[in-house]
């Protein structure tokens, strides 16, 4: 019987030296790819059972019993981005930050750093709308027109490269593969974006604030809910969380240290690798 997370394939035991001796030939293509391999020969060699399974390689040459986490920034460039590019580099990790056109040009620390993440090989920039609906969001969404508007300045403001984007107040999504919407009034609004090319991300979880902008709850709280989505299959793609939470929240030393530590765990967990939100599955395919 299936008892937790990290057990969910141990029953295939007997084939799992075979699969062993094939998948150890293959790079994992990661952002901490060359660590994420050591640690997982290390694994094997100190028999631990979990290691000794059926381990099926997907397209991106990730070892099934991995699974992918994408750390996602938004309202960026903002109060705690430069506290979040620190802790990303100390744990040399990828991210994707959301950003909002006018934040970009809200002062002159805002500005660099966006000159900062613009040049970080660790961090990717996406879209999250010019203005942040001015944090109207009913009124955003009721004229489809002016919100594909509003993403395509920041597009152009921010020089952006690609047309991933994230809706600000919503948590739309709009892949190929993936369709939700979390409030029906923003359909409308959402299937705009996608006729004009946008691929809309959501989330699967979020790490939200305090009434004082700072990380609600521990690094521990969080964990067992990563854990929990996996476990019961609640990703919009299976195998494939994508995590939120906010460059602002990152201004006060416990907030800064819980997301360390909640970074440090899954690394250490050696169950995960994390990657930029254009690999996300099928992302990058032309929508219909």
């Amino acid at each position: 019987m299936k008892k937790n997370f990290a057990e969910k394939s141990v029953n295939r035991t007997f084939l799992g030296v075979f699969a062993l001796m094939s998948a150890t030939t293959i790079l994992l293509h990661s952002c901490n790819e060359k660590k994420d391999k050591k640690e997982s020969q290390k694994m094997i060699s100190e028999k631990h059972p979990v290691a000794i399974k059926v381990q099926n390689i997907d397209d991106k040459n990730i070892i099934s019993d991995k699974r992918v986490i994408y750390l996602t920034f938004d309202d960026g460039p903002n109060r705690g981005t430069d506290n979040l590019l620190k802790i990303l580099h100390k744990r040399n990790v990828c991210a994707t930050a959301f950003l909002v056109g006018q934040h970009a040009a809200g002062s002159k620390g805002q500005k660099d750093d966006l000159e900062s993440l613009r040049k970080d090989r660790l961090v990717e920039l996406a879209n999250h709308s010019h203005t942040h609906a001015h944090n109207k969001y009913t009124e955003f969404y009721r004229n489809p027109a002016a919100v594909i508007h509003d993403f395509d300045t920041a597009k152009d403001s921010l020089k952006l490269k690609n047309k991933i984007a994230r809706t600000p107040g919503r948590n739309i999504w709009r892949l190929n593969n993936v369709t939700s919407t979390d409030l029906k009034s923003s359909n409308e609004a959402a299937n705009s974006l996608k006729n004009a090319g946008y691929k809309i991300v959501g989330w699967d979880l979020e790490w939200k604030p305090t009434n004082k902008m700072a990380l609600k709850g521990n690094h521990q709280e969080m964990l067992k809910k990563v854990d929990s989505i996996f476990f019961n299959d609640l990703e919009k793609t299976s195998r494939h969380l994508v995590f939120l939470t906010h460059d602002q929240y990152l201004t006060d030393a416990d907030s800064i240290n819980e997301l360390d530590l909640f970074i440090e765990k899954l690394q250490k967990s050696n169950r995960f690798v994390f990657r930029k939100i254009s690999e996300y599955p099928r992302i990058n395919e032309v929508l219909n």
